[in-house]
């Protein structure tokens, strides 16, 4: 591959190696920062010497590899919040009982079933400044007005670290708002929050601001309530208020990328500008003119539409192609792809592990480098072929390029996605054209029905046809299991035939077979280990008890729900683990695994007293006198499961501690499991 023979191309994988290190080893900032200035010192002594001689240079280039992957590190470093002396993250008293907490709102999210909720910054703990960003909560029914950012909030209540999942290959929340540098969460009662009545006006609050105007102004236009919650995704960049059965509908589909404000939105963008720019001459002056206003206008819209990752890399990538343009070169795509990854991780390198930001510059190279040659298989001369040909290369590249991470993160893949792009683009890019002039207007007060009436039915019939497209489910491939190493090999693979397909030399096609090899060596020790393994878990389930155990691929799930196969938790632990529901059984009083005597009980409390348990586990709140039952049964370990009244959990503890015997709630501790 010709990209990694560029020297940026080593430098770029330099620093993201380093970025790689510092998220997962934390060294100290002390050392990362004195060996930075050392390297640079030295390479500055042998650029000095390369000179007199040019032997050299093959160890300047080592060193600035080096240097990259330092600086990698450093930029971590130096963007992770929890390295700042007053973050709230820091100091263990913040989060052993309750606080007066003062937060002003950044960002509003996505509703919950329960909660309203919100980013906020820390401003002070108990009249003490802190800094940090937090989760708050707030209950739905609460009369408090819908907050906005800029709002200041005083709230009594207690800090709440990020919890673990409680059940086995869940979704972990908790280390996802680590990423985002929230280090914990705040659940208010609404009687302990203390609405400020000033706002903190920064450039975060004149932006919500805006969005806020063309959102209501927009309403007041009458504009359909389900087509602007679309249209502000599309072209704010706001998807909190979408309804959970249209982002459906756009995932089996296979368009949920355009819910998402990236590339191909930005595209229409710029593409827009320079069409309205036309009539500004192409003169030194002119050319730096329309620069000026394309850049401009690029970056406000990345700050409207939220500066998420995915905005960011595509507003940063047509910058430089608009630079390449003014200056009259040729745009070396390769180039502005390194050099945006470069700029955007060197200011926020936990962009690296957004899922959006990886699939999107997946999307862009297999796009760059493969659909050239898929478009040279076939060269329609009719206009309208060329342009499908055209739509379905893109699509199929990208597609390919983002198959084994979208396995890994979401486990499905919708089989229609090339009718949906057929169908689909070109009424988008009408849409976008469209909604910038409206969007333009709204803020402005300017509403007139001509413009806004075509922009809502074009969005009914984007929606109906998505509608349309995804109802067909038979061709929606779901719970596919898909693990680290599969990912892994599975890019090797792909990226092993593209260059075989490009260069079918003999090397290539040693190369691509090795490839199938190492692949099919991975899913067979991938089965090997599954069908090795044996464990019994106890699920944390509120009100309930779920109980499953695993020999190899099969699972005999222990419940009295008898919708259990439906439950996503047990269906996350089934697609981590390549197995499936082999029975279903009614929980029995006595259960075995290896040489554990089990001992259940249930809300009944009965229990024979000649029995010798090894573990016994307590659901459905039994009433038992547990300090005489521990004396005569006398258990190596003793479980409550979630389906038991958290009030009881502290007596059967202290009881626990004090015939010394280990005590494991998995309301407090999660899922227990034995091996």
């Amino acid at each position: 591959m010709k990209v990694f023979e560029f020297p940026l191309a080593r430098i770029t994988i330099s620093f993201l190696l380093g970025i790689l290190t510092a998220f997962t080893c934390r060294p100290n900032p002390k050392w990362i920062f004195g060996l930075l200035i050392c390297f640079l010192l030295l390479t500055c002594f042998f650029i000095f010497l390369v000179r007199k001689s040019r032997k050299n240079n093959r160890y300047t280039s080592l060193l600035c590899y080096f240097i990259s992957f330092l600086t990698g590190i450093s930029s971590l470093i130096i963007q992770t919040d929890s390295f700042q002396k007053d973050n709230y993250s820091n100091h263990k008293t913040v989060f052993e009982k309750e606080h007066s907490v003062t937060l002003v709102i950044r960002e509003k999210l996505k509703n919950t079933t329960y909660n309203q909720r919100y980013i906020a910054l820390i401003k002070s703990i108990d009249h003490k400044n802190y800094s940090g960003k937090i989760l708050l909560n707030i209950s739905k029914q609460s009369t408090l007005q819908t907050l906005q950012t800029g709002n200041i909030l005083r709230i009594q209540a207690y800090v709440q670290k990020n919890k673990k999942p409680d059940n086995p290959n869940q979704f972990n929340y908790g280390s996802y708002l680590d990423k985002k540098q929230i280090y914990a969460q705040i659940y208010a009662n609404p009687t302990a929050i203390e609405l400020s009545s000033e706002l903190q006006k920064d450039s975060w609050f004149y932006i919500a601001k805006i969005r806020t105007r063309i959102t209501d102004n927009l309403q007041k236009a009458h504009f359909d309530p389900t087509a602007l919650t679309v249209a502000a995704a599309l072209i704010l960049g706001q998807r909190q208020d979408i309804d959970p059965g249209i982002i459906q509908d756009y995932q089996y589909a296979g368009a949920i990328h355009i819910l998402s404000v990236s590339g191909l939105h930005v595209g229409f963008i710029f593409l827009f500008l320079n069409f309205i720019l036309i009539p500004i001459p192409n003169t030194r002056k002119g050319s730096f003119l329309k620069l000026s206003i394309i850049l401009s206008c690029l970056f406000i819209f990345a700050f409207v539409a939220g500066l998420s990752p995915s905005i960011v890399r595509s507003v940063t990538m047509f910058s430089f192609v608009a630079i390449g343009l003014h200056l009259r070169r040729s745009v070396n795509i390769y180039h502005t792809l390194l050099v945006s990854i470069l700029l955007i991780l060197l200011f926020q390198p936990y962009f690296l592990f957004d899922a959006g930001f990886q699939l999107s510059y997946l999307a862009v190279f297999f796009i760059v480098w493969f659909q050239p040659v898929l478009s040279q298989l076939w060269k329609p001369k009719n206009k309208i072929a060329k342009y499908s040909w055209d739509i379905l290369t893109v699509s199929f590249a990208a597609q390919i390029g983002t198959l084994p991470l979208s396995l890994y993160y979401f486990h499905q893949f919708p089989g229609l996605f090339f009718i949906t792009n057929l169908a689909v683009i070109p009424l988008l890019s009408f849409i976008m054209f469209l909604g910038i002039i409206v969007m333009a207007f709204s803020a402005i007060n300017f509403t007139p029905f001509w413009l806004t009436k075509p922009l809502e039915w074009s969005i009914y019939l984007l929606n109906k046809i998505i509608n349309t497209i995804a109802s067909f489910e038979q061709f929606i491939i779901k719970d596919i299991p898909f693990n680290f190493s599969m990912l892994t090999f599975s890019y090797l693979l792909i990226i092993a035939f593209i260059i075989w397909f490009k260069k079918p030399y003999f090397k290539n096609s040693v190369f691509a077979l090795l490839s199938i090899i190492l692949c099919q060596l991975t899913f067979l020790s991938n089965k090997w280990q599954i069908q090795h393994q044996e464990e019994w878990i106890v699920f944390n389930q509120k009100r309930n008890s779920l109980i499953i155990q695993r020999q190899g691929n099969e699972v005999v799930v222990y419940s009295k729900d008898s919708a259990v196969a439906k439950n996503k938790m047990l269906n996350s632990y089934l697609i981590a683990n390549f197995c499936y529901i082999k029975n279903q059984k009614e929980i029995q009083h006595v259960a075995y695994f290896k040489a554990n005597k089990i001992l259940i009980l249930d809300s009944a409390g009965i229990f024979p007293e000649n029995t010798k348990p090894d573990i016994i586990l307590l659901t459905q709140s039994p009433k038992i006198n547990i300090d005489r039952m521990l004396l005569s049964l006398q258990p190596k370990l003793v479980i409550a499961d979630g389906s038991n009244y958290k009030s009881m959990l502290p007596q059967w503890e202290m009881s626990c501690k004090k015939q010394k015997i280990p005590f494991h709630a998995t309301a407090e501790k999660g899922y227990f499991q034995l091996k």
